[in-house]
């Protein structure tokens, strides 16, 4: 079958890893000399080797031998950064027959694709950094998925459809049961490789048999700039615990806030009227409520990962284009993708879902603005609904500013809020 990826399982000089597990790593079929080539579909197909997960949807995985889960970290091998790294190539340059596949109406790049390989090349990494080297044919005990897509900024300059994208990330910080994938993506401009995006994702290994929390390897940095990656990571952790006892779910707004708020609001009263209860749109404006641009999406078995959940990458795709229909219909030209902030996986969503997903323009800025994706799924049965994940996105038109969105409720000027402060990041 003609590669469509390259995944290049990079092994460090000085580096001692046993012959087993780089063979394991490097081959996609079983014949591929040592320093081979992996597909992004080979890659797949050997994280469903390594766990154990059904290769047909509804199938049966009796008789598969899996290790018991660790029970401390102390009986786990010490790790270190250069242990995971890795590099893939999405070859959109050299196999101009996969264009079809990342390219969209504007003849510019599908982001939503983009998405989702940093998905599954963080799911890649982070096997890499808990397999055991001395087992490498055995399945790995633990189920790890995306739990937080940090900050992700693209250049200016964005990503072009018919160059190569060259992908590397490696673990950064490690705690007792999550890691922190750091990933970059290159991509070759008049014959130099230049930075296109830098982006965060938040694993968390858990045990399938308990559904709980499990450990992983311990990463101990070597060198000033593994330190600092590491501390980083460290903030990182306690800036998500601070943000998460601030959220306005929990506490009022600020002072700032408040008067932001009760500005916007007398903006909207007709000085004629004498009265709170007659609300006037200012010009060059449009209510929040009239933002809203919602579908459903019916999860199948095509889209389940490893474990026979959703595949997270897919619900970011969805939720992205989405949020690019909904960019495009407020500012009536071509939005630019520029961030996307703070993406929390709350829930698995499970095969056979009903997946509501529902997007708004929260918060504008002269050229820029934000669009929050809420997903939820919905019980069909008695129409009850629980949340799954929150995605925010941040697009600019480049050329001219966008019509100002005001909230009209309070419940609308707490998502102004929430939008203002992910824009302000």
């Amino acid at each position: 079958m003609q590669s469509q990826f390259k995944f290049l399982c990079h092994v460090p000089l000085g580096i001692n890893v046993p012959k087993l597990l780089k063979r394991y790593l490097l081959s996609s079929t079983g014949n591929l000399p040592e320093g081979g080539v992996l597909t992004i579909q080979d890659t797949r197909k050997k994280l469903k080797d390594l766990v154990g997960a059904q290769l047909v949807w509804g199938s049966s995985t009796e008789g598969v031998t899996v290790p018991p889960v660790p029970l401390s970290q102390d009986d786990l091998p010490v790790k270190k950064m250069s242990d995971s790294f890795r590099k893939a190539i999405i070859p959109l340059g050299s196999k101009p027959g996969l264009k079809e596949k990342y390219i969209n109406y504007y003849g510019g790049i599908r982001f939503g694709r983009i998405l989702e390989d940093l998905d599954t090349f963080a799911v890649a990494v982070s096997y890499t950094h808990t397999l055991d080297p001395t087992c490498a044919e055995r399945k790995s005990p633990l189920s790890i998925v995306t739990a937080l897509v940090d900050r992700i900024e693209l250049s200016q300059d964005g990503i072009v459809p018919n160059k190569d994208i060259m992908m590397s990330g490696k673990v950064t910080w490690a705690g007792k049961t999550s890691l922190e994938i750091t990933m970059n993506l290159d991509q070759e401009v008049d014959n130099v490789w230049k930075r296109i995006m830098v982006a965060k994702f938040l694993m968390v290994a858990r045990n399938p048999q308990t559904k709980g929390a499990a450990v992983i390897n311990k990463l101990v940095p070597e060198g000033p700039e593994e330190e600092s990656l590491f501390q980083k990571g460290e903030r990182s952790k306690s800036d998500r615990m601070l943000e998460s006892q601030k959220t306005l779910l929990k506490t009022a707004p600020n002072e700032e806030e408040r008067v932001l708020i009760h500005d916007l609001f007398l903006q909207t009263i007709d000085p004629k009227a004498h009265t709170f209860k007659v609300r006037v749109k200012p010009l060059d404006s449009v209510w929040m409520e009239d933002t809203s641009l919602k579908t459903l999406v019916i999860c199948m078995p095509e889209q389940r990962n490893l474990y026979n959940k959703i595949f997270g990458g897919f619900l970011m795709r969805q939720a992205f284009e989405l949020a690019y229909a909904n960019a495009s219909l407020h500012c009536k030209t071509r939005p630019h993708i520029e961030v996307v902030d703070d993406i929390a996986f709350k829930k698995s969503v499970e095969v056979g879902s009903f997946l509501f997903l529902s997007s708004q323009i929260v918060y504008t800025e002269g050229s820029k603005f934000m669009v929050k994706v809420h997903a939820e799924v919905v019980n069909p049965s008695d129409e009850t609904r629980e949340t799954t994940n929150d995605f925010y996105f941040i697009f600019n038109t480049r050329n001219q500013s966008v019509p100002r969105v005001i909230p009209k409720t309070y419940a609308e000027s707490m998502l102004y809020l929430d939008g203002k402060r992910h824009f302000d990041l």
